[in-house]
Order: C-alpha cells, then sequence, then structure tokens
C-alpha cells in the first residue's frame, strides 16, 4: 500500500481503503493502478444515486427550482454547494482534471474487468435534509459570513496544492474551516458520512473490497472499520443515518413570542403614557424595519421593486411567524429579473462575491437571505427601543 492507499482487515474482509483528490491526475492513475494491482472482488465509490447521475450525464444547475429552494428553507446549504463546487471546479480547471474525474476511472476499470460497483454513499438529498435540521440561526449567519467574505477564494491555485490536498481533500479542507463556525454542518457532511461509508461497506459481499473515497475521509473510515461491532448493529446505525428527524427550531417559538412582546409592550406604553405614546412606538417599529430590510435589499443590489417590497413588507412580516420579508423580496426579484439560461450555467463559473451578486440565480437567493437578516435585525433593535420611550 502507499500513502494514497490503507488496507484494513475485518470480518474475513480485506478493504484496500484509496484516499483521492477529486481533481488530481495522480488520484486518477493511483485508482485505476490499485483496481489491476488487487483486482478485487467489489469496487465501492462514494457516491450516491443522483451523484452517479449527475457525473454521468453532466447534469446542469438549470434544473433547479429556485421557488423550491427558497420555500424548503434550503438556502444556505445551496450556497455553500456552490461556493464549494466552484472551487473544485476552478481547481480542475487549472489542472485540466474534471471534478470526480477518479470516481468515473474506477466504475470504468470495473467495469471493463466485469466486477460490481457499489455505491456507498448516503443519498445526498438525505445529508441535505439531515444537515439543515441540525443546523443552528447562529450557524447559518457564520456561513453567510463565511460566504460574503469568500474565504480561501484568494488561495493560489497549482499542482502543489492540489497534492498538499492530498492528506486532507479540498472540500474536508473547506469544511474544516467551516466546521469552526458551523460545526453541526461539519458533522453531517463529514462525520456522519464516514460512518455511513464505513458501515455500507462492511455489508458488501466479497473477500476483497477496494473502495474509493475522498482522502479527507480515508483516516476517518479506516477507524470506524477497525472499531466494526455485530452485523446487527451496523445496519441499526445504518438505519438511524438514514431517518430525518423532524425537529423544530427553537427560533419558531422565538418567531411566536415576538408579536406578543410588541403587543405587550405597545399595550403597555397606551396604558401608562396614552395614545401619543403609543403612536411613536408603532412609527419607531415601521421606520427601522422599513429601513433595515430595504437595506438588506440594496446590500444585495436587488431591483428597485424588490426593494420597495422589503421596505413595504418588513414591519408586518416582523410579527407574523408563518412568513419572512426576504421570502417576498426573493419572490419579487425572481419575478422581475427572471434568471436566463445564461445566469443557470454561470453557477458554475463563479469566482468571487461579485460574480454572486452579478448572477441572477445566487443574488435572488442573496436577496431572501440578506432581507431576513435585515428584518430580524430591526426586531431586536426596534423592541428595545419601543420599551425606552415608556
Amino acid at each position: 500500500m502507499t500513502d494514497d492507499a490503507v488496507s484494513v482487515t475485518v470480518d474475513g474482509k480485506t478493504v484496500i481503503l484509496v484516499g483521492t483528490a477529486h481533481v488530481s491526475k495522480k488520484s486518477v492513475e493511483t485508482v485505476a493502478r490499485v483496481i489491476d494491482e488487487e483486482k478485487p472482488d467489489v469496487v465501492c465509490v462514494e457516491l450516491c444515486k443522483d451523484r452517479k447521475h449527475a457525473l454521468l450525464e453532466e447534469k446542469k444547475w438549470n434544473a433547479t427550482d429556485i421557488e423550491k429552494v427558497i420555500q424548503e428553507g434550503k438556502i444556505y446549504l445551496f450556497l455553500i454547494q456552490l461556493f464549494l463546487a466552484n472551487f473544485q471546479r476552478r481547481v480542475g480547471e487549472e489542472l485540466g482534471v474534471k471534478p470526480g474525474s477518479e470516481m468515473l476511472e474506477a466504475m470504468k476499470k470495473a467495469e471493463e474487468a466485469g466486477i460490481p460497483v457499489e455505491l456507498v454513499d448516503r443519498d445526498v438529498r438525505i445529508t441535505l435534509k439531515r444537515a439543515i435540521a441540525k443546523t443552528k440561526f447562529t450557524e447559518k449567519m457564520n456561513i453567510l459570513g463565511d460566504l460574503l467574505t469568500g474565504f480561501v477564494s484568494g488561495e493560489e491555485i497549482d499542482e502543489k496544492l492540489v497534492e498538499e490536498l492530498k492528506g486532507e481533500d479540498m472540500i474536508s479542507r473547506l469544511l474544516k474551516e467551516l466546521s469552526e463556525d458551523a460545526p453541526s454542518v461539519k458533522e453531517v457532511l463529514v462525520d456522519e458520512r464516514n460512518r455511513y461509508i464505513a458501515y455500507r461497506i462492511m455489508t458488501l459481499h466479497g473477500k476483497k473490497i477496494v473502495a474509493v473515497v475522498g482522502a479527507g475521509h480515508l483516516k476517518g473510515i479506516k477507524e470506524i472499520l477497525e472499531g466494526c461491532g455485530e452485523k446487527k448493529k451496523i445496519a441499526e446505525e445504518l438505519s438511524g443515518l438514514e431517518s430525518v428527524e423532524e425537529k423544530k427550531s427553537k427560533l419558531r417559538y422565538l418567531a411566536y413570542a415576538i408579536p406578543l412582546v410588541f403587543a405587550g409592550v405597545v399595550a403597555w406604553g397606551l396604558v401608562s403614557h396614552g395614545e401619543e405614546v403609543m403612536l411613536r412606538m408603532f412609527w419607531k417599529w415601521t421606520i427601522i424595519h422599513c429601513v433595515l430590510g430595504a437595506a438588506g435589499a440594496i446590500l444585495a443590489f436587488a431591483h428597485p421593486l424588490t426593494i420597495l417590497t422589503a421596505f413595504v413588507v418588513s414591519p408586518f412580516t416582523a410579527l407574523d411567524p408563518t412568513t419572512a420579508a426576504g421570502w417576498f423580496a426573493g419572490f419579487v426579484e425572481l419575478k422581475v429579473r427572471k434568471p436566463r439560461v445564461i445566469d443557470f450555467k454561470g453557477l458554475f463559473k463563479l469566482r468571487g462575491i461579485g460574480d454572486y451578486l452579478k448572477n441572477r440565480v445566487t443574488r435572488i437567493l442573496l436577496v431572501v437571505v440578506l432581507v431576513n437578516l435585515g428584518s430580524s435585525l430591526a426586531t431586536f433593535i426596534a423592541i428595545p427601543y419601543m420599551a425606552s420611550l415608556i
């Protein structure tokens, strides 16, 4: 074995783990060599059905339903996915290697040799749903900050950088940085998937198995394989990792508390100081929300109608826990500046924050995020200010 591959013997199986950088020519060569030399009974790859289809069919982003992304609250993770995919694409362009080439090579070599191929990664949709369920509000804000500052985007890309990433592939490296601000995301995207992939490998038939995984997963999967227990326990673990816990965020309670607090403060002002103070409270609440809601849209370089929408709806949506100002602003931006084919194609060519703001698809998502952020900030400023008038 080499630094790129390690062998683990467990429960009568020999598992050869091949760690790869997803845009490395050397990784493609290593995968081909290991399969030729080892002649395994099974070749498994770090893919699920959707990701395999995306690689083979070169799936384009124009299948993205932006309205659905907004409605299902997948904005933050969609932006992260775009950011990471674009960084990986930039590295691939520099080196002339298509991202995922080593996975394609593994499947090709296995097919040529008549070796069955197994997909051992968890369904990406389940992974995203679990990540969304676990991501806290503060983590989403930290993620947004990372995206806006464009972390690692200024790093020079060359062959040396990619080979340095062999010990920790680029996605895991970026997620490690991200995990400091959003540990819940890292837990789902890396730690859980390490366990899932290891358990799936253990369920496969065959005495010798070659598993092609990202280098950042290599160490974690190896440790889990070495500590694997009974098959019954493994089956239970897999079942648990494939479920999505429907957990209501504590922020929901805060959202319902805001109108109650607002009503209480206003009533207190009316009873203790009369209508004049009550009207001043309404005025301050309105103007603070109008200004900060519109400011969020302006920061996203939104259309004037979108800015006006954010200005008008922010004071009202802040009192309705079932809606959000960013949703209204985002839908208006979607209607007045409908994404073009060139925008969807451009989703895989984004470099800095300027590109995210120019692209009509990502600008819609940034409108939603920044308007919601502005409206939330307005609420936390307005209520104490209103109370100070009493």
